[in-house]
Protein backbone atom coordinates (compact mmCIF):
# COMPACT_ATOMS: atom_id res chain seq x y z
CA UNK A 1 0.00 0.00 0.00
CA UNK A 2 3.01 2.29 1.08
CA UNK A 3 4.93 1.50 -2.36
CA UNK A 4 1.66 2.14 -4.39
CA UNK A 5 0.86 5.44 -2.48
CA UNK A 6 4.40 7.06 -2.93
CA UNK A 7 5.21 5.53 -6.36
CA UNK A 8 2.01 7.13 -8.17
CA UNK A 9 2.68 10.42 -8.14
CA UNK A 10 6.54 9.48 -9.27
CA UNK A 11 4.79 7.59 -12.40
CA UNK A 12 2.69 11.13 -13.09
CA UNK A 13 5.47 13.20 -13.03
CA UNK A 14 7.51 10.90 -15.22
CA UNK A 15 4.75 10.32 -17.77
CA UNK A 16 3.96 14.45 -17.71
CA UNK A 17 7.69 15.17 -18.74
CA UNK A 18 7.77 11.86 -20.94
CA UNK A 19 5.23 13.22 -23.21
CA UNK A 20 6.48 17.09 -23.22
CA UNK A 21 9.17 15.57 -25.10
CA UNK A 22 7.14 14.12 -27.90
CA UNK A 23 4.40 16.36 -28.05
CA UNK A 24 4.33 18.64 -30.96
CA UNK A 25 4.83 21.58 -28.81
CA UNK A 26 4.53 24.17 -31.51
CA UNK A 27 1.55 22.69 -33.00
CA UNK A 28 -0.66 22.64 -29.59
CA UNK A 29 0.53 26.27 -28.96
CA UNK A 30 -0.74 27.00 -32.55
CA UNK A 31 -3.89 25.70 -31.30
CA UNK A 32 -3.89 27.15 -28.18
CA UNK A 33 -3.28 30.64 -29.79
CA UNK A 34 -6.40 29.94 -32.10
CA UNK A 35 -8.89 29.72 -29.21
CA UNK A 36 -7.38 32.18 -27.06
CA UNK A 37 -7.78 34.56 -29.55
CA UNK A 38 -11.36 33.89 -30.77
CA UNK A 39 -14.08 36.33 -30.12
CA UNK A 40 -16.87 34.30 -29.95
CA UNK A 41 -18.23 34.66 -26.59
CA UNK A 42 -19.55 31.42 -25.67
CA UNK A 43 -16.35 30.32 -26.37
CA UNK A 44 -14.35 33.17 -24.67
CA UNK A 45 -16.64 33.56 -21.74
CA UNK A 46 -16.66 29.85 -21.04
CA UNK A 47 -12.42 29.49 -20.81
CA UNK A 48 -12.22 32.98 -19.12
CA UNK A 49 -14.52 31.29 -16.09
CA UNK A 50 -13.05 28.72 -16.29
CA UNK A 51 -9.44 30.34 -16.03
CA UNK A 52 -10.88 31.86 -13.03
CA UNK A 53 -12.12 29.17 -11.06
CA UNK A 54 -8.93 26.63 -11.90
CA UNK A 55 -6.43 29.13 -11.06
CA UNK A 56 -8.27 31.43 -8.39
CA UNK A 57 -7.84 34.44 -10.58
CA UNK A 58 -8.62 37.55 -8.80
CA UNK A 59 -10.05 40.44 -10.71
CA UNK A 60 -10.52 43.20 -7.97
CA UNK A 61 -7.38 44.51 -9.04
CA UNK A 62 -8.24 44.62 -12.79
CA UNK A 63 -9.67 47.68 -14.75
CA UNK A 64 -12.47 45.70 -16.28
CA UNK A 65 -13.75 43.02 -13.23
CA UNK A 66 -16.28 40.84 -15.59
CA UNK A 67 -15.89 38.04 -18.33
CA UNK A 68 -18.04 40.14 -20.61
CA UNK A 69 -15.78 42.86 -20.61
CA UNK A 70 -12.81 41.08 -22.51
CA UNK A 71 -13.32 40.32 -25.99
CA UNK A 72 -10.86 37.21 -25.96
CA UNK A 73 -9.37 34.95 -23.62
CA UNK A 74 -6.11 36.14 -24.19
CA UNK A 75 -7.55 40.01 -24.07
CA UNK A 76 -8.27 38.44 -20.36
CA UNK A 77 -5.21 36.70 -19.88
CA UNK A 78 -3.50 40.05 -20.33
CA UNK A 79 -5.33 42.14 -18.23
CA UNK A 80 -4.00 45.48 -17.20
CA UNK A 81 -4.59 46.58 -13.55
CA UNK A 82 -5.93 49.57 -11.78
CA UNK A 83 -3.38 52.17 -11.38
CA UNK A 84 -3.17 51.62 -7.64
CA UNK A 85 -2.94 47.85 -7.98
CA UNK A 86 0.93 48.14 -7.71
CA UNK A 87 3.47 50.61 -6.16
CA UNK A 88 6.76 51.16 -7.53
CA UNK A 89 9.35 51.32 -5.51
CA UNK A 90 11.22 54.97 -6.47
CA UNK A 91 14.44 54.77 -4.60
CA UNK A 92 17.29 54.78 -7.38
CA UNK A 93 19.28 52.22 -5.71
CA UNK A 94 16.97 49.66 -5.88
CA UNK A 95 15.78 47.15 -8.90
CA UNK A 96 12.05 45.87 -8.76
CA UNK A 97 10.65 42.86 -9.69
CA UNK A 98 9.24 42.92 -13.50
CA UNK A 99 6.64 40.64 -12.87
CA UNK A 100 3.74 39.15 -10.69
CA UNK A 101 5.26 35.73 -9.92
CA UNK A 102 7.25 33.45 -8.01
CA UNK A 103 10.94 34.26 -7.06
CA UNK A 104 12.20 30.71 -8.07
CA UNK A 105 15.77 31.41 -8.25
CA UNK A 106 18.14 34.80 -7.39
CA UNK A 107 21.45 35.13 -7.02
CA UNK A 108 25.08 35.18 -8.10
CA UNK A 109 26.23 33.69 -11.36
CA UNK A 110 28.93 31.63 -10.90
CA UNK A 111 31.54 30.69 -13.88
CA UNK A 112 28.57 31.78 -16.16
CA UNK A 113 26.80 29.13 -14.96
CA UNK A 114 23.01 30.29 -13.46
CA UNK A 115 21.14 27.84 -11.18
CA UNK A 116 17.84 26.87 -12.52
CA UNK A 117 16.70 24.23 -9.64
CA UNK A 118 18.51 22.16 -6.80
CA UNK A 119 21.46 20.74 -8.72
CA UNK A 120 20.63 21.94 -12.53
CA UNK A 121 22.28 25.29 -13.64
CA UNK A 122 22.97 26.31 -17.09
CA UNK A 123 25.11 28.44 -19.36
CA UNK A 124 24.25 32.51 -19.71
CA UNK A 125 26.31 32.16 -22.67
CA UNK A 126 23.95 29.22 -23.99
CA UNK A 127 20.61 31.43 -22.53
CA UNK A 128 21.76 34.64 -24.17
CA UNK A 129 23.43 32.89 -27.09
CA UNK A 130 26.31 35.05 -26.86
CA UNK A 131 24.34 37.50 -28.03
CA UNK A 132 26.62 40.10 -25.68
CA UNK A 133 29.97 40.85 -24.08
CA UNK A 134 29.00 42.23 -20.84
CA UNK A 135 30.01 39.99 -17.47
CA UNK A 136 26.83 39.30 -16.21
CA UNK A 137 27.48 38.53 -12.62
CA UNK A 138 23.61 38.21 -10.38
CA UNK A 139 20.23 37.31 -12.10
CA UNK A 140 17.03 36.96 -10.61
CA UNK A 141 14.17 34.27 -12.25
CA UNK A 142 10.60 34.41 -11.91
CA UNK A 143 8.02 32.39 -12.91
CA UNK A 144 4.27 33.86 -14.12
CA UNK A 145 1.69 31.20 -13.06
CA UNK A 146 -1.69 31.26 -14.61
CA UNK A 147 -3.12 33.08 -12.23
CA UNK A 148 -0.72 36.07 -12.19
CA UNK A 149 -0.92 39.51 -13.92
CA UNK A 150 1.17 38.97 -17.16
CA UNK A 151 2.73 42.29 -17.73
CA UNK A 152 6.50 43.12 -17.69
CA UNK A 153 7.38 46.23 -16.62
CA UNK A 154 11.20 47.58 -16.25
CA UNK A 155 13.33 46.72 -13.40
CA UNK A 156 15.09 49.77 -13.34
CA UNK A 157 15.49 52.35 -15.66
CA UNK A 158 17.23 51.98 -18.97
CA UNK A 159 17.51 52.58 -22.98
CA UNK A 160 16.60 49.60 -24.93
CA UNK A 161 19.86 49.03 -27.14
CA UNK A 162 18.99 45.44 -28.85
CA UNK A 163 16.70 42.63 -28.76
CA UNK A 164 17.69 39.00 -29.84
CA UNK A 165 14.76 36.30 -30.83
CA UNK A 166 16.04 32.58 -29.88
CA UNK A 167 14.44 30.27 -31.22
CA UNK A 168 14.17 26.98 -29.04
CA UNK A 169 11.68 23.98 -27.51
CA UNK A 170 8.28 24.85 -25.95
CA UNK A 171 8.80 22.67 -22.87
CA UNK A 172 6.99 23.99 -19.87
CA UNK A 173 8.65 26.00 -17.02
CA UNK A 174 6.63 25.05 -13.67
CA UNK A 175 8.54 23.87 -11.67
CA UNK A 176 8.40 19.93 -11.68
CA UNK A 177 9.80 20.33 -15.34
CA UNK A 178 12.45 22.86 -14.22
CA UNK A 179 13.90 19.85 -11.56
CA UNK A 180 13.62 17.05 -14.41
CA UNK A 181 14.75 18.99 -18.00
CA UNK A 182 18.38 19.95 -17.80
CA UNK A 183 19.17 23.79 -18.70
CA UNK A 184 15.47 24.13 -19.60
CA UNK A 185 15.58 28.01 -20.12
CA UNK A 186 18.61 27.70 -22.06
CA UNK A 187 16.47 25.12 -24.41
CA UNK A 188 12.90 26.98 -24.67
CA UNK A 189 12.21 29.51 -27.35
CA UNK A 190 12.94 33.17 -25.69
CA UNK A 191 13.23 36.79 -26.45
CA UNK A 192 16.49 38.84 -25.11
CA UNK A 193 16.07 42.55 -24.21
CA UNK A 194 19.07 44.47 -23.68
CA UNK A 195 18.81 47.44 -21.81
CA UNK A 196 21.48 50.48 -21.48
CA UNK A 197 21.43 51.59 -17.74
CA UNK A 198 22.93 53.26 -14.69
CA UNK A 199 24.82 50.11 -13.47
CA UNK A 200 25.66 48.69 -16.90
CA UNK A 201 24.09 47.23 -19.47
CA UNK A 202 20.95 44.32 -18.38
CA UNK A 203 18.71 41.91 -19.87
CA UNK A 204 15.07 41.21 -19.87
CA UNK A 205 14.73 38.00 -20.79
CA UNK A 206 10.83 36.72 -22.17
CA UNK A 207 11.17 32.70 -21.87
CA UNK A 208 8.55 31.01 -24.11
CA UNK A 209 6.57 27.84 -22.95
CA UNK A 210 4.08 25.37 -24.17
CA UNK A 211 0.78 26.43 -24.91
CA UNK A 212 2.19 30.47 -24.59
CA UNK A 213 0.39 31.70 -27.71
CA UNK A 214 2.91 34.83 -27.84
CA UNK A 215 5.05 37.33 -26.42
CA UNK A 216 4.80 41.11 -27.15
CA UNK A 217 6.72 44.01 -26.60
CA UNK A 218 5.89 47.48 -26.41
CA UNK A 219 8.33 48.48 -29.29
CA UNK A 220 7.80 45.73 -31.64
CA UNK A 221 4.61 44.50 -30.81
CA UNK A 222 3.91 40.54 -31.19
CA UNK A 223 7.46 39.00 -31.83
CA UNK A 224 6.78 35.64 -30.90
CA UNK A 225 5.84 33.02 -32.00
CA UNK A 226 7.46 32.97 -34.61
CA UNK A 227 8.51 29.39 -35.48
CA UNK A 228 11.93 30.27 -37.08
CA UNK A 229 14.67 28.12 -36.98
CA UNK A 230 17.31 31.13 -37.14
CA UNK A 231 18.31 34.00 -34.30
CA UNK A 232 17.15 37.24 -35.33
CA UNK A 233 18.38 40.63 -33.68
CA UNK A 234 17.38 43.86 -34.29
CA UNK A 235 19.52 46.54 -33.22
CA UNK A 236 17.90 49.69 -31.35
CA UNK A 237 21.50 51.62 -30.10
CA UNK A 238 20.57 54.48 -32.52
CA UNK A 239 16.96 55.05 -31.27
CA UNK A 240 15.83 56.69 -28.49
CA UNK A 241 13.64 54.42 -26.95
CA UNK A 242 13.82 54.84 -22.90
CA UNK A 243 11.74 53.30 -19.86
CA UNK A 244 11.71 54.25 -16.65
CA UNK A 245 11.67 52.12 -13.64
CA UNK A 246 8.03 50.18 -13.68
CA UNK A 247 6.96 51.34 -17.03
CA UNK A 248 5.75 48.28 -18.86
CA UNK A 249 7.95 46.95 -22.09
CA UNK A 250 5.97 44.00 -22.94
CA UNK A 251 3.67 40.70 -21.78
CA UNK A 252 3.04 37.05 -22.11
CA UNK A 253 -0.18 35.67 -23.80
CA UNK A 254 0.05 32.94 -20.80
CA UNK A 255 2.19 32.15 -18.10
CA UNK A 256 6.03 31.58 -18.14
CA UNK A 257 8.92 33.14 -17.08
CA UNK A 258 11.36 36.36 -17.01
CA UNK A 259 15.06 36.10 -16.31
CA UNK A 260 16.90 38.98 -15.34
CA UNK A 261 20.61 40.02 -15.74
CA UNK A 262 22.99 42.02 -13.81
CA UNK A 263 26.06 43.16 -14.64
CA UNK A 264 29.43 43.51 -12.28
CA UNK A 265 28.57 42.56 -9.44
CA UNK A 266 26.37 45.94 -9.10
CA UNK A 267 23.13 44.09 -8.05
CA UNK A 268 22.45 42.40 -4.08
CA UNK A 269 19.65 40.35 -4.29
CA UNK A 270 17.65 41.41 -1.15
CA UNK A 271 14.71 39.61 -1.53
CA UNK A 272 13.46 36.01 -0.17
CA UNK A 273 9.95 35.64 -0.36
CA UNK A 274 8.84 33.12 -2.82
CA UNK A 275 6.23 35.22 -4.19
CA UNK A 276 6.51 38.73 -5.70
CA UNK A 277 4.86 41.25 -7.35
CA UNK A 278 5.79 43.82 -9.71
CA UNK A 279 7.28 46.80 -8.33
CA UNK A 280 8.47 45.44 -5.36
CA UNK A 281 11.98 45.38 -4.38
CA UNK A 282 13.95 42.31 -5.88
CA UNK A 283 17.67 43.40 -5.42
CA UNK A 284 19.82 46.87 -4.02
CA UNK A 285 22.19 48.86 -6.14
CA UNK A 286 25.93 48.43 -4.87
Amino acid sequence: MLIKKFSSPMRKNTFFISMQKVLPQALLSRIAGMLANTKQSSVKNFLIKLAIKRFGIDLSEAIRQSPDDYQSFNDFFTRKLKPEARLIDQDKNTITSPADGEMTQCGKIHDKQLIQAKGKGFSVDHLTAQSSTTSFTDFATIYLSPKDYHRVHMPMDGRLTKMVYIPGRLFSVNALTSQHIDALFAKNERLVCYFETSIGEIAVIFVGAMLVAGIVTSWHKMVTPNYMKTIESWDYSQQNICFAKGEEIGYFNFGSTIICLFPDNHATCINQEKHVQMGQIIAKIS
